[in-house]
């Protein structure tokens, strides 16, 4: 039996990622933000354990952690988001952070690092990303993931690890953060809410978390040592037409439900306003994976298309809300 430990594990990709490794038998770690809310929607199964830490304290954990370890998979990071994505000593820690994670990968046996790297390491492009794609990162989050991964790599070649750094584009599903376009999108309409857009021109990459958890899965199992990956669905779309799809997905799976009395007001369909907010500073205009590097070396092909990917995480969703989810409200 396989044994793997996840940093950061109650995103929508970590939550897959568990979900893959029971599937395939694994024994799981899950290292943890102490005192997440988010814990609870860890899968309470026999071989998932949780294990609540600062991510600053990553060095220290071999002391707390029994047995050995096969593969290592980081995830965690502090300031994705807004003014964060510009903390310069916080991006920096991070950094700092991803080292001591492939320290301790070591420490603990394991074969295999495999960082979760981001598509803001290229900075704005109108290609296809692909490992060979020059990096231009404007900010400071992807400077310091551009520097974690290629720090990370050499530490593990000192440590006799394999390594491999994913540069994951958009990834979402039923345990992605509210701020992302597609779940804010969906929690708006979900509760009646109008939900406001550029004139949504971009050119974007949706990939599903189950998808990106398969495709996270295999790279560890085959992935090359000292390569980089980029993760997406391998299709580019304008994103009006995600957010049509999204909002013709909730209007249909509304019309379907049988809602109990005392939740009614929280599930009735918004309405969507595509042009009604100006294009922010540096927005990027397009952004889509070029999939060869990760088929030829794993055999990942994303299996599920975005229609049924939104479908899905509705159901999600709206679980949560009959679960009294107050996020969701």
């Amino acid at each position: 039996m396989k044994r793997a430990v996840i940093t950061g594990p109650t995103g929508a990709i970590g939550m897959a990622l568990i979900t893959q490794c029971i599937r395939e038998g694994w024994e799981v770690l899950a290292v943890c933000h102490r005192g997440s809310a988010r814990i609870s929607s860890i899968p309470v199964h026999p071989r998932v354990k949780v294990l609540e830490t600062e991510l600053s304290e990553l060095g220290q954990l071999e002391q707390v952690i029994e047995g050995r370890y096969d593969v290592f998979y980081h995830f965690a990071w502090e300031g994705t988001t807004g003014t964060a994505r510009n903390d310069m000593p916080l991006q920096t820690r991070n950094i700092a952070s991803a080292l001591q994670a492939a320290e301790l990968a070591a420490k603990l046996g394991c074969n295999t690092f495999v960082g979760a790297g981001s598509q803001a390491e290229y900075g704005r492009t109108e290609q296809l990303l692909s490992p060979e794609t020059p990096v231009f990162p404007e900010n400071g989050y992807g400077m310091a993931k551009l520097c974690a991964g290629q720090m990370s790599r050499i530490r593990c070649q000192e440590l006799g690890i394999k390594h491999v750094w994913v540069r994951i584009l958009s990834v979402y599903g039923p345990f992605d953060g509210p701020n992302t376009m597609v779940s804010a999108t969906l929690r708006k309409l979900l509760c009646g809410e109008h939900a406001a857009f550029t004139p949504a021109e971009q050119q974007w990459d949706y990939l599903y978390s189950e998808d990106a958890a398969r495709a996270l899965f295999l790279t560890a199992e085959h992935g090359k040592s000292g390569k980089i990956y980029v993760l997406g669905s391998g299709q580019v779309r304008p994103l009006r037409e995600y957010i049509d799809s999204i909002r013709e997905a909730v209007c249909e799976r509304i019309d379907t439900l049988r809602v109990p009395e005392g939740r009614k007001k929280y599930l009735k369909a918004g309405s969507v306003g595509i042009g009604e907010l100006p294009y922010p500073k540096g927005q990027v205009m397009f952004l889509g994976a070029d999939l060869t590097e990760l088929t030829n070396d794993t055999g990942f092909m994303p299996e599920v298309d975005f229609e049924e990917g939104i479908r899905r995480t509705i159901d999600g969703i709206i679980d949560s809300v009959y679960n009294g989810d107050s996020a969701v409200r």
